[in-house]
């Protein structure tokens, strides 16, 4: 089986440092070395799909670019790398999304996939007029996904929920291919959610042990509703020629984290409601200290940055090691960034990716013969 990887676009800001962010804290200053203007990502989504990578996930908030508009605006750049747009679900009429990715699909070839993201941050919630808690915020999620998936299949939907309501709600033109939905959330309302609606379940890079259990009991949940679900992985990666050089990377990004910064991101994360949040605290307790939770897994990012908080550290071997470690639990695909991104996808893809087709894990999605795009160069 091949393995499927995607790539992150920054819209928050990129730069030699960490950017940090997310789940209710603001960018670091760190997100101004590099803005993140249409020619910036675009040049990184070139370089992603030249290399391998089938897509590109861009995040969604307060602290960064919407996604919606600025995927439309890359995507005019590239030629078949899929955009992983992170949407909130309320924020936009469930007719209205369905339309929106309906119209995305038909203007880049079917280049549409859907993260859906439900909203871990009560305040950041309210900011964009949103008052349901958590648990509220993931049944209409669930209702929202109903009325969708609907509208896609070609249907006339009527639904009168908890929280939505529409009637006799239709496309003129349905999306060909329908896209595929990604969705993360380790609380068991969250699991439920997946188990009935989604593609492909995400989960943060926790060790593989914990990741299994989540898989397993992802999986089991979706059994009882008779679906099957795929299962990805979100990670940073630092990787070098030698494990020495990589762990050098990371040492240097750990010593630009200011203190205070530090400690002010994590007083922000302590009052997130998301238990992937707290998962990821969990795993450094806001030290410096025995960051390398398990080989080559390394929890520094989630010193200063909100959600995905680990990165793979080490030779290109070791990190494909890895890689196969998570794939042996069962994990397909997998979402990957670092810092710069433009440089580390082509450390990535040039180092690791090699090697997991030489181990017969990973072929390029557009054939090795594939051509660059027009304008992609090498930093």
């Amino acid at each position: 089986m091949s393995l499927t990887f995607h790539w992150f676009l920054p819209t928050n800001g990129d730069s030699r440092h960490v950017v940090g962010g997310g789940h209710g804290t603001p960018a670091t200053e760190s997100g101004h070395d590099r803005p993140p203007t249409v020619g910036y990502l675009s040049q990184i989504a070139r370089a992603a799909e030249d290399l391998g990578f089938v897509g590109v996930l861009t995040p969604t908030g307060a602290w960064c670019e919407d996604a919606w508009l600025t995927t439309a605006m890359v995507a005019q750049h590239t030629e078949r790398l899929k955009f992983l747009v992170a949407f909130r679900p309320g924020f936009v009429s469930p007719t209205l999304a369905a339309q929106m990715a309906s119209t995305f699909q038909r203007h880049t070839g079917g280049r549409l996939l859907l993260n859906v993201v439900t909203g871990g941050e009560s305040p950041e919630q309210r900011a964009y007029g949103d008052f349901l808690d958590k648990d509220a915020r993931y049944r209409r999620t669930g209702e929202f996904l109903e009325v969708v998936r609907g509208l896609w299949a070609g249907e006339t939907v009527d639904l009168r929920g908890e929280h939505l309501r529409v009637e006799d709600a239709r496309l003129v033109r349905v999306p060909d291919p329908v896209p595929e939905v990604y969705f993360g959330g380790s609380s068991p309302i969250a699991v439920e959610v997946a188990a009935r609606h989604v593609d492909v379940y995400l989960t943060w890079g926790e060790p593989p042990a914990q990741v299994a259990e989540k898989i397993a009991r992802t999986r089991a949940s979706a059994e009882r509703e008779g679906r099957t679900l795929r299962f990805g992985v979100r990670l940073h990666v630092i990787t070098r020629d030698t494990a020495e050089a990589a762990w050098a990377q990371a040492h240097r990004l750990l010593d630009g984290f200011d203190p205070r910064t530090v400690a002010s991101v994590q007083a922000g994360l302590a009052r997130s409601e998301s238990e992937g949040q707290r998962r990821m605290l969990a795993l450094h307790g806001g030290s410096r200290d025995g960051l390398e939770i398990h080989p080559n897994l390394w929890a520094g990012i989630g010193l200063v940055r909100g959600g995905a908080g680990t990165a793979l550290v080490g030779s290109h071997d070791e990190v494909a090691e890895r890689i196969e470690e998570y794939a042996a639990v069962g994990i397909e695909e997998f979402v990957l960034s670092g810092y710069p991104h433009l440089e580390e996808a082509y450390w990535f893809g040039e180092g690791v990716l090699p090697r997991l087709r030489a181990r017969g894990r990973w072929r390029h999605p557009y054939g090795r013969t594939a051509a660059p795009s027009a304008g992609a160069g090498r930093p």
